[in-house]
């Protein structure tokens, strides 16, 4: 897909808009919660990498179309023992994460409903996350014996704290867009949310580019240091575990609706 930056695209799973200095990306799978394929990824980071070659682009606004902002990866897998994990998908994901977060131009993502799994790594990975009452953030990855990627592991720590980043990230929990406006990981949590999104981009497009670049740039070095060895020790782990038979039976279990029975930890530091 290619940025058309006058024009608007129409009947595909990424929708870009661009008018007034404001690029909109829009997920549009709603029938799948915008489940997210590799191809979609790497799509969505095209948009944006693009964008911040293009000095007439002022606002980045990411938001998913129909009840949900995105329910995580699209992985339709049936995993047996020898075979060999997909890693397109885990590299899509780290580059669009890098993508957002060095991106020289101010992001806003607009969450409804679920934002869960790798979604929750972008949605945090831009600058303004703006939520609807119904909204939650979830990384749902313990429960058929995965971890957290796409930059999680740093983004939400540094977002919302360790002792609860640790909580989502090894039990699985929820966490409603009240608690996370309570804990200081969004910004806003609105009823008309499209207003909300609508009444900050027009503060943003005001503001001097180079300024804010500059402010973003040095709040994410000093809050995320550590984003480029999360990202690789995900990476590694991650691929051991869709390897292991935990993996196996968590994705077994989830398919026949029973509790999975997980074995011994096997994978070394």
């Amino acid at each position: 897909m290619t940025f058309a930056p006058h024009g608007k695209r129409t009947g595909e799973a990424v929708l870009v808009d661009f008018e007034g200095g404001v690029l909109r990306i829009v997920l549009n799978r709603p029938d799948r919660l915008n489940a997210l394929t590799n191809e979609v990824i790497d799509d969505v980071a095209d948009v944006v990498s693009q964008a911040g070659q293009e000095t007439d682009v002022r606002v980045v606004v990411l938001s998913g179309a129909g009840r949900s902002f995105c329910s995580g990866a699209d992985l339709t897998l049936k995993p047996e023992p020898g075979w060999e994990p997909p890693v397109d998908i885990i590299d899509a994901g780290n580059r669009l994460t890098r993508t957002l977060c060095e991106l020289p131009i101010p992001t806003i993502c607009a969450v409804q409903g679920a934002a869960a799994g790798i979604s929750v790594s972008f949605a945090l990975a831009c600058d303004f996350v703006l939520a609807r009452p119904d909204a939650y953030f979830l990384l749902p990855f313990v429960h058929i014996a995965l971890m957290p990627d796409g930059g999680a592991t740093a983004i939400v720590a540094a977002s919302v704290g360790r002792a609860r980043a640790l909580k989502m990230a090894m039990l699985g929990e929820r966490l409603p867009a009240t608690e996370a406006l309570a804990a200081g990981m969004i910004a806003g949590v609105h009823e008309d949310l499209n207003d909300a999104v609508d009444a900050l981009v027009a503060r943003l497009v005001t503001l001097p580019p180079d300024a804010l670049a500059g402010a973003k740039r040095a709040i994410n070095a000093a809050t995320l240091p550590g984003l480029d060895r999360a990202l690789e020790t995900e990476r590694a782990w991650q691929l051991d575990l869709l390897r292991a038979s935990d993996f196996i039976e968590g994705v077994s279990a989830f398919g026949e609706k029973r509790k999975p029975v997980f074995g011994q930890r096997s994978i070394t530091l």
